[in-house]
């Protein structure tokens, strides 16, 4: 229980918790999550978020007020607000809708079917021009994200001593070819794709921000990421997926997109898409990985995840896989 916690929910909400219990799982590290359960036994999230953007708030309120399925309404501040400004950080809460996360499964057919039908469902939405104005554009840090690669890559050519960056460099230097390609593809997609037509996106709908109910229904949370890009900013997590622990099955894929409603996914804007995220995660976890500042267990948490992203299954083979299918159509 934190009584601090516990004091703004009830100053800035109304609401009164009797417990106070924090989740430590997801890879924000930004961000504190609790579960609270209120006296009349009603559970709800608590959370403090400093990173992304507090649109994502407007854009869960907005889908709510629509009743587009799989989305859990953030509750109002006392004066109408949709979170408070407490530490530094956006202070919101929202009701705990399931403690089943699709990554520690099972996930049914229905589930992966009702995955589908949510994005659809988030993607046929009208652009207000509220959301027009909030939400940034996906994809729209690709230079910043290709520089940072490229820093990276030139930080580790002289890996010195440190037997962590020694084998990060070796991992880089194995991957040289295919980070090479992407980084690229990336600027020169960015130019000749075609634009597509901008929807309200998720902008990382993984498993691990899928919450899974009877019946085979599902929720997706943790918005801090919403931006307006062409559907395949979303797409790309179940077309082959993202997470290299947890690839999606092509019986699993076919699910989705049954339920989605189409297969008519683009593949230049989803191999781009597949492309930036790549570049983004590798060289943002490389980075954790070579921080001293940071404990033991974090930095090797960081490099596990990088040996993940370069693998068979990972995100950086993935993305490489879909470029090259480009180059022989």
């Amino acid at each position: 229980m934190s009584p601090e916690v516990a004091g703004w929910v009830r100053a800035d909400f109304g609401l009164d918790v009797a417990t106070l219990d924090e989740v430590t799982h997801g890879a924000d590290q930004d961000a504190r999550l609790w579960r609270a359960l209120a006296g009349d036994g009603t559970r709800y999230a608590v959370k403090l978020s400093g990173g992304g953007t507090p649109a994502g708030l407007t854009v869960t309120a907005y889908l709510a007020e629509r009743r587009v399925p799989g989305i859990t309404a953030p509750l109002r501040t006392r004066d109408g607000r949709l979170w408070a400004d407490r530490d530094g950080r956006r202070l919101t809460v929202v009701p705990w809708v399931s403690d089943n996360r699709a990554l520690g499964g099972p996930m049914t057919g229905a589930h992966w079917r009702s995955y589908g039908e949510v994005l659809a469902a988030v993607h046929s939405v009208p652009v207000t021009g509220e959301l027009a104005g909030l939400l940034p554009r996906g994809g729209s840090a690709y230079p910043r994200i290709v520089a940072a690669t490229r820093e990276m890559a030139r930080r580790l050519r002289d890996p010195g001593p440190d037997p962590v960056v020694a084998e990060l460099a070796a991992i880089w230097s194995a991957a040289a070819d295919r980070v090479s390609l992407l980084t690229r593809a990336v600027e020169r997609l960015a130019v000749d794709q075609p634009p597509g037509t901008p929807v309200v996106c998720h902008g990382d709908p993984h498993l691990g921000n899928l919450l899974l109910g009877p019946d085979g229904r599902v929720w997706l949370i943790d918005w801090d990421d919403a931006v307006l890009a062409p559907p395949e900013c979303d797409l790309m997590f179940v077309v082959g997926g993202v997470l290299a622990f947890a690839p999606v099955t092509a019986e699993q894929q076919e699910a989705v997109l049954a339920g989605y409603g189409t297969s008519d996914v683009d593949p230049t804007r989803l191999a781009w898409f597949l492309a930036v995220r790549a570049l983004d995660d590798l060289s943002d976890w490389t980075r954790q990985a070579l921080d001293r500042g940071a404990g033991d267990a974090e930095r090797a948490v960081a490099g596990r995840i990088v040996r993940g992203l370069v693998s068979a299954d990972g995100l950086v083979t993935l993305a490489d896989a879909a470029l090259r299918d480009l180059d022989r159509r």
